[in-house]
């Protein structure tokens, strides 16, 4: 009915319009240029509602929370979740403020993948603040809050609406902002762009896998994506059929620090698997992954799951905190050369810090030359 009424204002404005400016134009035209825009309109709006209620929709823009605070502040917003944003928000917990431990919340931070912890402690520390703030609000005085209350190092504090309620939001991570639509939009036509025009070389490069060596033509892997939620990662596979089995014994040989496994001349990677490595054509079927919105073609490089799992320092998984991506500035300062994991999560986080969309076409960019050369591949 909008959407009606909308291009009705318009066709009657435009009618308005050409009278005044007395210019002249055949009736036809006006009343098929309402009833067109009235059609792509209702399409576009159709298409919309489609998108976003479909399962790809749906695992894009539903957010996952934990509840934390009294039994009864957590159960009064559940219910209200549930009659205001049922298909948007997913409640996967409900903690209470005075009995759950701080590490059994990390634990469930990192069971569960949330995309955030929604905070009510109004009833159970803050009286006196309302009291003040009820007694400024019938007195038609402002009330500000000085929300430095709680000390943190990264964390950017927005204020934000949150279904009615105001919140504190506390980010590590870029806001949203039209960036970062536009990253999302860039994402899924240059994967798809990708993806058409290397499939001749994607069928050249399987037969290729496919009669140098037996096994399957790719590789499957849980990875971990963002925040933590494991995913299905596609590669050309490069190495033997048994390598997971052979890379217990070759563990000795492991040339980076920390949790991950990075070996030069490894001995499990077939003759195809190392020039397709050399200049990252096994990372091609990841284009896949970033049109399923798994991926970014910008974003910390995805890490294993059991590799995430040995994280010794929880500060790392922050890098978990945006969309993994096909290269970074890991991939272009250095690649493999860089032995400390530390440093490599150092690279990742400056990313994160430090993101904008200049700096994704920036890295894009440097990409290029780094894998035409295959500079740092093992």
């Amino acid at each position: 009915m909008a959407a009606f009424k909308g291009c009705l204002f318009t066709a009657l404005s435009l009618v308005l319009a050409l009278f005044f400016l007395r210019m002249q134009i055949a009736r036809s035209v006006l009343v098929w240029f309402g009833f067109i825009s009235f059609m792509l309109v209702l399409a576009k709006e159709e298409l919309v509602r489609f998108a976003v209620r479909s399962r790809f929709g749906q695992s894009q823009s539903r957010r996952r929370f934990i509840l934390l605070g009294t039994g009864e502040e957590t159960a009064s917003m559940r219910a209200e979740l549930r009659a205001k944003a049922q298909e948007e928000i997913e409640v996967l917990a409900e903690l209470s403020l005075a009995e759950t431990s701080i590490p059994r919340l990390v634990e469930l931070l990192h069971e569960y993948s949330v995309n955030g912890v929604i905070v009510n402690a109004r009833h159970s520390y803050f009286e006196q603040v309302e009291a003040a703030v009820r007694a400024c609000e019938i007195e038609g005085v402002e009330a500000w809050l000085v929300a430095d209350f709680f000390k943190t190092q990264i964390s950017r504090t927005t204020f934000d609406d949150f279904y009615g309620r105001p919140v504190l939001v506390f980010r590590t991570t870029p806001e949203a902002s039209w960036q970062s639509v536009i990253k999302q939009v860039m994402d899924c036509l240059g994967a798809l762009a990708m993806l058409i025009l290397l499939s001749p070389f994607l069928l050249i490069i399987s037969l290729a896998i496919k009669f140098s060596s037996p096994g399957p033509i790719l590789f499957r892997q849980q990875r971990s994506g963002l925040n933590g939620r494991p995913f299905s990662i596609y590669k050309f596979r490069t190495m033997v059929t048994n390598a997971e089995q052979l890379k217990h014994e070759l563990e000795a040989m492991n040339e980076m620090t920390g949790p991950v496994f990075k070996v030069t001349n490894d001995p499990r990677v077939t003759p195809i698997g190392k020039f397709l490595r050399k200049y990252s054509l096994d990372e091609w079927p990841q284009f896949y992954n970033v049109l399923r919105g798994e991926m970014s073609l910008v974003g910390p490089r995805p890490l294993p799951v059991d590799e995430v799992k040995r994280f010794n320092d929880l500060a790392h998984r922050r890098r978990l905190s945006v969309k993994p991506g096909l290269t970074c500035l890991w991939q272009v300062s250095g690649r493999n050369n860089v032995t400390d994991f530390r440093d490599w999560v150092r690279l990742d986080l400056e990313y994160i810090d430090n993101w904008s969309l200049w700096l994704d076409f920036k890295i894009l960019w440097w990409t290029v030359p780094v894998v035409l050369v295959g500079t740092g591949a093992k």
